[in-house]
């Protein structure tokens, strides 16, 4: 039956830059970075499962500025560009930890995965103008706010997943009708040549590729992630609950230090500029442009709730998530 799961997992709930993320796979995706202590005899292998996107940098400071070898252990970062091997993954016991938005492990546990979340990864800034994504209208579309997204053909990267999740919400607090939004999937590397070429009448882009897309003419006409809360979480680091229980003190010192590199990333911006350059093909003047996510240690748990009840309202789940079984 878990095999089975895991197939189902492994086709239908996609990681990656099909995860919501916000930069572009590295040329060695798949592959493994390990640094750090790599070779102390004292240090604790730990692997975990990433993609290579902003979302991700605090990581990458983290083990660059020694907090995991504080904590005695030796990270193994393992990049995936199709992510829909995370979840797997963990489950195999492949990865000790990974990293995922928040609807792919709520559709995992929803599925019957015993998973947990065991620190946050990204955040939407909570800035109308200023978030990591929106979604884009060409210029001279007559949509103007969400609810003119009724009836229009929107592009996301993934299906029944956080992208059409938060638009249908947004619409409908807008005024709009969710159900009549038809959702296609589309890259979001694609997604500004799939609006000029008029294939969608909107597309929800993440960045770099938002700035891209507004700096040659479209127009963001919902910030959805900030209409759902501007308090939402989108991403962060997950494991079995078996892992937390049986190897307690591995995933402290891992929260620990996690919790410390999202601390310094959200104080140390051009760091986060900096290292994503280390391990994406972002070039320095992208970098400079883009917005970045807020990165911070608590969870909130009414965002959570919002997010949760809206993935189940839709049809994403088939019944709203319990906060405390998924967050720490």
């Amino acid at each position: 039956m878990k095999r089975r799961i895991i197939a189902v997992l492994a086709a239908a709930s996609v990681l990656g830059l099909s995860a919501c993320g916000s930069g572009s796979p590295s040329s060695t995706g798949g592959g493994t970075a390990s640094s750090g202590a790599a070779g102390s005899t004292n240090l604790t292998k730990v692997s975990v499962g990433v993609i290579p996107i902003v979302d991700c940098a605090p990581i990458y400071l983290g083990d660059k500025q020694g907090f995991f070898k504080e904590e005695g252990l030796q990270l193994d970062i393992q990049t995936a560009t199709g992510g829909a091997a995370i979840v797997p993954g963990i489950v195999s016991g492949s990865f000790d930890f990974a990293f995922s938005n928040l609807i792919s492990v709520m559709v995992a546990k929803d599925k019957g995965l015993d998973l947990k979340f065991v620190a946050n990864g990204a955040s939407t800034t909570g800035e109308k103008g200023k978030d990591i994504g929106g979604v884009v209208v060409p210029a001279g579309s007559d949509i103007q706010t969400a609810k003119d997204l009724a009836g229009k053909t929107v592009s996301v990267n993934n299906l029944s997943n956080i992208g059409d999740t938060t638009i249908k919400s947004v619409v409908e607090k807008d005024g709009g009708d969710p159900k009549s939004v038809k959702f296609v999937e589309v890259a979001f590397p694609d997604a500004p040549a799939a609006l000029a070429n008029k294939q969608v009448d909107a597309a929800w882009i993440l960045e770099p590729f938002l700035s891209k897309a507004v700096a040659e003419g479209g127009k963001v006409v919902s910030w959805n992630f900030v209409e759902m809360s501007p308090e939402l979480d989108i991403a962060g680091y997950f494991t079995k609950s078996d892992t937390i229980k049986g190897k307690a003190e591995l995933t402290q010192k891992f929260t620990r230090a996690m919790n410390k590199s999202l601390e310094y990333a959200q104080q140390h911006p051009q760091e986060v500029r900096d290292i994503v350059g280390t391990y994406t093909k972002i070039d320095d003047a992208a970098r400079a442009k883009i917005v970045l996510p807020r990165y911070r240690v608590e969870f909130n748990q009414d965002a959570f709730k919002t997010l949760g009840d809206a993935a189940a309202k839709y049809g994403t789940l088939t019944k709203a998530p319990n906060a405390g079984e998924l967050l720490p």
